[in-house]
């Protein structure tokens, strides 16, 4: 039995006709409004909502560590599972690596790389380390990133000091800077003739600040420094390009905001520079300038590979430039309305071109801790803390899926423990 006998055996009416109906309707409905005007429309988004199983619980406002599967993925994620299952190690030995390699090439295509410059990991931690871990390291060699970079990556940079003793150089970047300028020269400013390798937040986890990725590698490439680029949150959260970046590596979790099952990221290589890594696992038969050379996985569970394709079936159903626009209007819609609320602090860039979906607000005199458990106690709110300074706060992440109303809830909570 091939696949799509398999499935349509399977599945049955899982695939949700009357919701994917609906969608097909609202795009002939909208299909001439501009995406500003569909950020703003209630009920096409109340129908997006309706593909989710949402717990009645809380507001979940901390998506950021796992954007919840919608259920359409869902369902065909779980008939991958069975299918493998049933074709077992017959599918291991004959189509694994080739259905792989057409998910690889659809997200190249997503990001506007080719498909030779993209592999599929299993994070952005796993892409990242790879790199930072099979760089080419001299003793005093150096290392440029920020203290507002992910710990895991931090901490692999600290284990290339132990082990091969390089030295990094640690920056900080400003919650609101006033101008791109200012956030080069900090990175400028870090940099000497022994730096070799830069890393940069494409979108800082903790607060959502969009950094300027061409200025700083153009920076770094007029110094010689090779530029890596920790883009965890942004793919399938805001349109860009990444020939226009121009980085040299770019590492990301699919799992975030493409809404992949857990278990599924990128690593992005420039054309020439593949050759610069040791593969973290041995790989055979790879030459060094093979970006493949550098993803010997073994077994995995190939199901979340093949889910791949659905994750971005299902964003350009609603189509990326529509759900940036969602995004970024539903950060304003409630970071607007408390940034200039006595004691309360939004960590997050007001320029629109800034930020996105991600934001991160804090109360004066209260621990973000107390203030994530005080969110989910009183008011069934639930975020994250952030306590990194200068970041000190919650992290907020809305989804698609989140209302005006929910978000009512949160400004009001905010402006309550602010007045206490």
């Amino acid at each position: 039995m091939d696949k799509r006998s398999f499935l349509k055996t399977v599945a049955g009416a899982t695939m949700m006709p009357s919701l994917m109906s609906q969608l097909e309707n609202w795009n002939l409905i909208l299909e001439n409004k501009s995406a500003i005007e569909v950020a703003q429309n209630e009920e096409y988004w109340a129908t997006i909502r309706s593909g989710y199983r949402l717990k009645p619980d809380y507001i979940n406002l901390e998506n950021g560590y796992y954007c919840m599967v919608p259920q359409e993925t869902l369902e065909k994620y779980i008939n991958h599972a069975r299918y493998v299952n049933y074709q077992a190690s017959y599918y291991m030995r004959t189509v694994q690596w080739k259905n792989k390699d057409r998910a690889a090439a659809r997200l190249a295509k997503l990001i506007g790389a080719d498909t030779d410059e993209v592999v599929i990991t299993r994070n952005t931690t796993e892409s990242l380390d790879t790199i930072i871990g099979g760089y080419h390291w001299k003793e005093n060699d150096e290392a440029v990133y920020a203290q507002q970079d992910y710990g895991a990556m931090r901490i692999m940079f600290e284990l290339q000091e132990r082990r091969h003793g390089i030295k990094s150089k640690v920056v900080s970047v400003p919650n609101h800077p006033t101008s791109d300028d200012e956030i080069v020269k900090i990175y400028d400013s870090a940099i000497t003739d022994r730096t070799k390798l830069l890393m940069v937040c494409h979108i800082i986890n903790i607060t959502g600040h969009i950094l300027p990725i061409r200025k700083i590698c153009d920076m770094a490439h007029a110094r010689g420094v090779d530029v890596m680029v920790d883009g965890a949150h942004a793919i399938g959260h805001f349109n860009f390009n990444i020939k226009d970046l121009d980085c040299d590596y770019y590492g990301s979790s699919l799992h975030k905001w493409l809404s992949v099952p857990l278990g599924s990221g990128l690593l992005y290589v420039k054309k020439g520079k593949a050759e610069k890594i040791w593969p973290t696992f041995a790989e055979w038969g790879k030459e060094d300038n093979d970006i493949k050379n550098l993803n010997h996985t073994g077994t995995h569970p190939v199901h979340t590979d093949l889910a791949v394709n659905d994750a971005i079936d299902y964003l350009n159903r609603i189509g990326l430039d529509r759900k940036e626009a969602r995004m970024r209007y539903i950060q304003k819609y409630w970071s607007d309305q408390v940034r200039d609320v006595k004691n309360i602090n939004v960590n997050t860039p007001k320029e629109a071109h800034r930020s996105c979906g991600i934001a991160n607000v804090g109360i004066e005199g209260i621990h973000p801790h107390d203030m994530a458990k005080r969110l989910m106690d009183d008011y069934n709110i639930w975020t994250v803390a952030i306590n990194q300074p200068p970041v000190v706060g919650c992290r907020i992440t809305p989804n698609v899926y989140t209302t005006l109303e929910e978000l009512d809830v949160f400004v009001a909570a905010l402006k309550e423990m602010a007045a206490a």
